[in-house]
């Protein structure tokens, strides 16, 4: 990757960790689920309103390091809109983004603006900051959480 890509994702980084986007409860979420990275401390709610199996709003709360912010924040905002399917969907193509090389250098997976969290998987203790988001809406959508459970 070359330097000014680095630089470019490492700016959108530490915009969305500043001004996180859909930061705060949403009210009249119809789940929520709390996660937590105990390595190192970063901890949120997630909220979504799900209405006929697609993600019309989602929200977060919580605090942590800048790239479980940053990744938390850029999460909200590819997600609205999408369907359950294609939600876990991008959570598996994000998920291995951020933890496996890329083939001979090639291309990462189609994953839209969380590109710029493609470097993650060269700093193995960073994971599961980029991920508790994605983590936390997996567990949502793919054992259906509902309001209040945890």
């Amino acid at each position: 990757m070359s330097s000014e890509l680095t630089s470019l994702y490492q700016d959108v980084i530490i915009d969305h960790a500043r001004r996180p986007h859909n930061f705060g409860h949403l009210e009249g979420a119809t789940c929520t689920l709390a996660g937590h990275n105990p390595l190192c401390g970063d901890q949120l709610t997630l909220y979504l309103t799900l209405e006929d199996g697609r993600i019309t709003d989602i929200g977060f709360e919580g605090a942590g390091c800048a790239i479980s912010q940053a990744s938390a924040s850029l999460m909200t905002d590819v997600m609205k809109g999408l369907s359950r399917e294609h939600a876990l969907d991008l959570f598996t193509r994000v998920h291995a983004m951020l933890t496996v090389e890329p083939v001979d250098g090639g291309p990462a997976p189609e994953v839209g603006k969380m590109i710029a969290l493609s470097g993650i998987w060269e700093y193995p203790t960073r994971v599961k900051c980029a991920s508790l988001a994605w983590q936390t809406l997996r567990r949502a959508l793919a054992d259906g959480h509902h309001l209040g459970s945890e």
